[in-house]
């Protein structure tokens, strides 16, 4: 029997506010008890967590006043360092304070963006403190029901100014921080600006200082807009932009249920941990592997920890089976890549001598239009190794 038990070695990661909900949704109250910041920390460690992530208010009640927020964050500091325990991420809470009903950054009442900046310089403050060197922006509230209150080149542009804005804060303190931005379609607004990994690709692409901003896309949130997470998780590799991501589960066309991880989807699941792991001889993800999501309304705390041992164990157990289906030998001999030097060199770097010989070379596409390609077979094996029987 194999061995799926976490430790810290596996870079897992969850925030104060996935294991901490509590089970609140918008029909009913909250079916457990509040677990506080450094109770989280300590049981975290015992399932075998390596960091720990929040939005500032997670940590530091809105509204504190100085002296009461250093005391919490000495306190927090101290759990963390008895359990051996970081905190790779950090990101602020703009959407839960009525200020934000309209939006943070994209709002269209000066004094709501500049207490957003405000707001976002004072908890990237805090988690550079507490050795964050990632830092997440998720406009949970960046966006529109009524679509005539703003042009949305206005809302893309503020956005723009903000974290234009925001990275030379970064750089004028000197923090190591870098951000990732974070896309979601829609809920809790009826559209959200920005609203897929795609979109925020290219807007980084628009920003002053593009290096100093990636990407943290998330299973659900990419999933509730009826699109490939591996997809967009890939493309983000390919360009050096993953710089996080939040790992949970989601049933296509509903809600953003942030459910455990593997519980939905298992093949996808699968070769996203093939893709993150690099298992099949592909560059490896080095950076946290997060999860974002939350225990079912019907579990007590014990469900809890179940549900963090579960995210865990799936994630192991995906990474074992994406180990055995990349050294089955039928597999490595199905996905080969087919070599022709003399016509690779003339597809590589346009010249003119080039696209002259590739025009005068003759291809018969009915005989390669016959060659069968046998994904039916791929596929299979790939289904027998997730089932435990190759």
């Amino acid at each position: 029997m194999e061995h799926f038990d976490p430790t810290p070695d596996d870079r897992f990661s969850f925030g104060l506010w996935t294991v901490g909900n509590p089970g609140r949704d918008p029909f009913g109250e909250a079916v457990r008890a509040p677990l506080t910041p450094t109770y989280i920390v300590r049981r975290l460690s015992e399932c075998g967590a390596w960091g720990v992530n929040l939005h500032d208010n997670d940590l530091v009640p809105f509204g504190a006043s100085a002296a009461q927020r250093d005391s919490i964050v000495r306190e927090f500091k101290s759990a963390l360092e008895e359990h051996g325990m970081c905190v790779p991420m950090a990101t602020t809470n703009l959407f839960s304070h009525p200020v934000f009903k309209d939006g943070a950054f994209t709002s269209n009442d000066p004094k709501v963006r500049a207490f957003a900046l405000a707001k976002s310089m004072e908890a990237i403050d805090l988690g550079v403190e507490l050795g964050a060197k990632t830092y997440v922006f998720w406009g949970g509230r960046e966006g529109s029901e009524a679509d005539a209150c703003r042009d949305p080149r206005t809302a893309v542009a503020r956005m723009r100014e903000a974290l234009d804005y925001l990275c030379e804060y970064v750089l004028d303190q000197r923090y190591d921080l870098r951000f990732a931005l974070e896309a979601k379609p829609n809920e809790p607004r009826g559209d959200i600006y920005l609203p897929t990994t795609g979109h925020m690709l290219a807007f980084i692409s628009t920003l002053a200082r593009p290096a100093m901003v990636g990407v943290n896309p998330e299973v659900a949130h990419e999933n509730m807009a009826g699109l490939s997470f591996v997809h967009g998780v890939a493309q983000a590799m390919e360009c050096g932009k993953l710089f996080h991501i939040d790992l949970n589960a989601q049933k296509i066309g509903r809600y953003d249920q942030d459910l455990r991880f593997g519980s939905e989807d298992v093949r996808q699941a699968f070769l996203l941990v093939r893709l993150l792991e690099g298992t099949s001889g592909t560059e490896r993800y080095s950076g946290p592997r997060h999860f974002d999501a939350h225990a079912y309304r019907t579990e007590d705390e014990a469900g809890v920890w179940d549900f963090a041992r579960g995210c865990m164990r799936t994630y192991k157990i995906l990474k074992a089976r994406a180990q055995a289906f990349d050294a089955d030998p039928e597999v490595r001999e199905l996905i080969a890549e087919q070599r022709d030097a003399e016509l690779e060199a003339l597809t590589r770097g346009y010249s003119r001598d080039k696209a002259r010989k590739l025009r005068s070379t003759s291809f018969d596409a009915t005989l390669l239009a016959a060659r069968g390609l046998r994904y039916e077979r791929l596929d299979q094996l790939m289904m027998e190794h997730l089932l435990g029987v190759r």
